[in-house]
Formats: C-alpha cells, structure tokens, sequence
C-alpha cells in the first residue's frame, strides 16, 4: 500500500508519541526487540519467614511497552465483590501482602483500595500514574488510575507464588524503568502529555462494577463493535474471552506488538496475548464505539502502511 502525506505525517507522529513514552534505552531500538522472556524469579524469605520482595530482582525483563514478553500470558483482573464478601479474611490476607510487597520495592505508599478487589498506590505525581497504568495493562496486569493514584487488582483466590507475585513484580518493573531510565525532564513531558489536552483521554476496559444497564445490552454492543472491526479490516475477532475486551487475531506476533504499541500512544489502553491484540471496550466511556473502532481501523492501516501485516 502505497504511503499518502496524510500517512507519513501520521507515523512521523506516532513514533513522537512512542520516543516520549519510552525510556531512553528503547527509542532506537523498539522495532528490533524481540518477545523472549528472561525467566521467573523465584521466591526468597527473611529470617522471620516472610518474602523478602526487595531482594529478588537484580533486573527485569524489557517492557511490553517496547516490545518486550508481557509479566502474565493472561490477563489479571480483580475479584467481585460477591468473592471477597465470601471470604474476607482470604482478602485481607492478599491485600496485606502486596501492599507489603510494593511498598517494599518501590517506597510508595500503598494501602488496601477505597474499592473492593483493588490496592491502590500514591505515585508521586498524576504522571507516574498515567504511565503506569498503561505500562503495567501491557504486561496483563488490570490497572485503573485516579490522578496520582494507582489501582491494582486483588482478590481472596491470590496466591502468594502467583497472583501477589504478578502484581509486587510487574509494579517493581515498570517503577524500575520510570525511576532509573527516564530522566526528569522526559517525565515532565510524559506528565503534560498524559495528564492535559487529547492526549490526557485514554479509553480503558469496561468493569461489571461500571453501571453497565444489562449484559444483553453490553453483549450487543460488543457484537456491532467486532462486526464492524471484522468487516473494515478481515481480522477475525474475539468477544468472550474477558467482559470489556475485544480481542482482535494479527498475522503475527510483530504485527501485534507494533498495533499494541501504536494504540496505547493513542490513548487507548491495549494488551497482547501472544498474535491477539486485545482493545477495550466500554459503552460509558464510549457509547457508539466510535472511539475504539477508530483507533483499530487507524492503527490497522498505519501498520498496513508500515508493512507490519
């Protein structure tokens, strides 16, 4: 597909939105990387018998962000409130211990969440926060964000190998990289960036908890969204996979790679498991679906045009 100006000009600022968001070491290298996973870091212990979370990890794996294997191979999501209610001391279990866990590795305060089935951390500014949460969605982890503060998924089913595992490491990775490899002046444009003008709209994943009218209502609207990416792009579409995500089959794992980097610099948050690039889909957010189908079919021709497909 031959390149239009209108075209060039798109990438040309997509790829200035990508080198933004990304630390330094990646820029010049993002297309070069490959998905290929270091390997877990198993558990170590402290003379009193609890997981010594700050001793663990001398270095991290590359971030999905830039192409790096993502932390999970499938996506973490919070308990119902009808699970915790049914097993509280479970919960609070949990939640103790990530909160130990993340305030250990990374310094914040981090405290169990105003809302069932979330920890929520204080980062140090809106801006953190914003690059975050689309940092830690990449790695398969859920995450909110309220200004400053961080929202991460948590239930009485965590076990401490497993799911507290997931979240205390893929929030140790992504503060490592905010911390130590992007210098200050690259967070005071991250924090512009995400936090005024267009770029500060970032679509995320429906919840049950939302106020969605009806699951026949959302499972409707679901349909006519993977119709309408089905028809405009001949990528075949999955729907019932996880509630307020639509997952969306690429020819490869680069293709996905590259369409997952493109949509998050769009300000739609997104994810990948293996070839499936999976995008959100939130009728409060976005009652037409106009904003996500958009995004799909823009970043799907840019990735046409950069012969990614």
């Amino acid at each position: 597909m031959p390149a239009t100006l209108e075209d060039i000009l798109a990438l040309d600022a997509l790829e200035t939105r990508l080198r933004l968001l990304l630390p330094e070491q990646y820029q010049d290298t993002y297309e070069d990387l490959l998905p290929v996973s270091m390997g877990s870091a198993g558990l170590k212990y402290d003379v009193g018998g609890e997981v010594a979370w700050d001793q663990m990890w001398a270095t991290f794996c590359d971030l999905a962000m830039a192409g790096g294997p993502p932390h999970r191979g499938t996506l973490l999501e919070p308990a119902s409130s009808a699970d915790i209610s049914a097993r509280p001391d479970a919960y609070d279990r949990a939640s103790r211990e990530i909160c130990r866990g993340i305030r250990m590795v990374t310094g914040l305060d981090t405290q169990p969440g105003r809302h069932p089935g979330w920890i929520q951390v204080h980062c140090n500014s809106a801006g953190m926060a914003g690059w975050l949460v689309r940092a830690i969605v990449m790695e398969n982890v859920l995450a909110r964000q309220e200004d400053s503060l961080l929202f991460l998924p948590c239930g009485p089913d965590f076990r401490l190998e497993r799911e507290i595992k997931n979240d205390i490491t893929v929030t140790a990775k992504t503060c490592h990289y905010w911390t130590g490899h992007i210098p200050q002046e690259q967070k005071q444009s991250i924090e512009a960036f995400v936090t005024t003008g267009e770029n500060s709209r970032l679509l995320g994943p429906a919840l049950l908890s939302d106020g969605i009218d009806t699951i026949n209502n959302y499972r409707s609207f679901l349909s006519a969204v993977s119709d309408r990416i089905r028809k405009e792009t001949n990528l075949q579409c999955f729907s019932n996979r996880y509630f307020g995500w639509v997952g969306v089959e690429c020819p490869s794992v680069r293709a996905a790679v590259w369409m997952l980097r493109a949509m998050v610099a769009s300000g739609v948050l997104a994810r990948r498991e293996g070839g499936v690039l999976f995008a959100p889909v939130n009728p409060v957010q976005d009652p037409t679906g106009e904003w996500l189908v958009r995004a799909v079919l823009n970043t799907h021709h840019l990735a046409s045009v950069r012969k990614v497909l």
